[in-house]
């Protein structure tokens, strides 16, 4: 499917500019809102539909020909993103910047299905991505329009991932990238990437949110993009995980749809992607998405326990899952138009409760960052609560990949990671959990018969 342009729409006052008529900031200058991208196919919160066209596409034929790309050797078919560019054409197939990203597993969970009490639960896991994490299929379609328009420099403001993905992606465009992260509240082993692929860094003494406006300010004087989640192409590459989801699914649509939220702009992307399938007869319904946010980072979820989400009540971001230590979110409101739109809710999960998701997830041989854990945490919480029942399936979206804080794991499995007030507030049968999952290494002098003896010990009580 192809259409000569696209529009962005405000989410605030529904006003609509040709996408290249933006400002720098990507903010509407009537109300201060964000945009979205809309096309003919878009379904719009607040306003009627109307029909798609007058000859819309099979959807067979789509089915087939983004199955048939995967066959392909060229790299924009490849690409997990861009093969299903006919629902997103943003830019020229010739100035796609792409590193083949996509196209990540679905795996099946049974054990932790089992634990939960569930009988199907999924993880699609974005951090199988090149740098490790979903932003990569934001990043390339952001960073591809802003090749088409011209730019030579990119600039993000950073908790880890979106800089190493900008970086990496700007690198491969022979365009020069800018990072501002906060000081000292990053995971090295990301801050480590954008370093390695050229990014210009600067380290704020500050808060996430205390960059973002450094950066906002530097954008106005400057010929840069800016490529945080503010910018609405960004959210075009990050809704084809929800296109991934359901071929990977045979097409058919999951119950529930699960993401972690920090600056709250993934979740309204899927909603976006699993709408426009919806519009366009290609799934039957739209799964409930929820959202879940760290306790120490839940600008979302007290907004919406205090006020019903009219305003949001900014917090100071305080959680070791670093990806989502944001306290004053760009896309809240987008995020809670995906929320009521979907049906799905928000919850808040303790860093207790994170730790031992995160060692459930790693156990099941898979692994995630600390942030992708509070999709089970968060998991957890709505089965006691009813909200999922044993039949419905489940996918959580699992954001980055586990060696994105390997700082976090080893602190955990040797016990280290919580402080012995958090250690009091687990309860007992959680702290059996968390004894199973630990696997600490086992110092010995290097003689056969002492390996022996432990390894016997050990056998006897994994059959214990």
């Amino acid at each position: 499917m192809k259409v000569a342009t696209h529009e962005l729409r405000c989410t605030e006052c529904g006003a609509r500019i040709a996408g290249n008529a933006v400002n720098s900031i990507f903010r509407c200058p009537n109300c201060n809102g964000l945009y979205d991208v809309i096309y003919p196919w878009s379904s719009i919160p607040g306003e009627a539909a109307t029909p798609v066209a007058s000859n819309p596409p099979n959807e067979s034929a789509l089915r087939w020909l983004w199955k048939e790309r995967r066959t392909s050797t060229l790299s924009i078919d490849q690409s997990g993103v861009w093969r299903f560019r006919d629902l997103f054409p943003i830019v020229d197939d010739a100035n796609v910047v792409t590193l083949r990203e996509g196209n990540t597993p679905l795996y099946e969970l049974p054990r932790i299905s089992k634990a939960v009490g569930l009988d199907w639960v999924f993880a699609k896991h974005q951090g199988m991505n090149p740098t490790g994490s979903f932003k990569d299929t934001g990043m390339t379609a952001a960073l591809s329009v802003a090749k088409e328009r011209g730019f030579e420099w990119v600039a993000c403001a950073s908790t880890g991932n979106t800089s190493a993905a900008m970086a990496a992606y700007a690198a491969r465009a022979g365009m020069r990238s800018i990072v501002f992260i906060p000081e000292g509240k990053i995971a090295w082993g990301k801050l480590s990437q954008s370093m390695d692929y050229g990014a210009l860094t600067i380290q704020l003494k500050t808060d996430f949110d205390g960059c973002v406006n450094v950066l906002t300010d530097l954008v106005n004087r400057f010929p840069i993009m800016l490529l945080n989640s503010v910018n609405p192409y960004r959210l075009e590459g990050q809704k084809t995980p929800a296109f991934e989801i359901v071929e990977q699914m045979e097409w058919q649509v999951p119950e529930h749809v699960i993401v972690p939220g920090g600056n709250l702009a993934n979740g309204s992307a899927l909603a976006k992607g699993f709408s426009e399938m919806h519009r366009l007869g290609l799934i039957s319904r739209i799964p409930k998405i929820s959202i879940i946010q760290a306790e120490g980072a839940n600008p979302l979820y007290r907004s919406l326990q205090e006020n019903g989400g009219e305003e949001l009540i900014p917090v100071k971001a305080n959680t070791r899952a670093t990806a989502i230590r944001i306290g004053n979110p760009a896309s809240w409101r987008k995020a809670l138009r995906a929320l009521r739109t979907t049906g799905g809710w928000c919850e808040q999960v303790t860093e207790q409760e994170i730790a031992l998701a995160k060692a459930q997830i790693g156990a099941e041989g898979i692994g995630c960052e600390p942030a992708s854990a509070v999709t089970l945490a968060g998991l957890k919480k709505l089965v006691a609560q009813g909200r999922i029942t044993r039949e419905e399936r489940v996918v959580l979206v699992l954001t980055g990949h586990t060696l994105k804080d390997s700082n976090y794991t080893i602190d955990y499995h040797r016990g280290e990671l919580l402080t012995a007030e958090e250690n009091a507030e687990i309860s007992s049968a959680d702290q059996a959990l968390h004894e199973a999952l630990r696997k600490p290494p086992i110092v010995l002098d290097p003689d056969t018969d002492t390996v022996f003896r432990a390894l016997e010990t050990q056998m006897k009580l994994v059959h214990a």
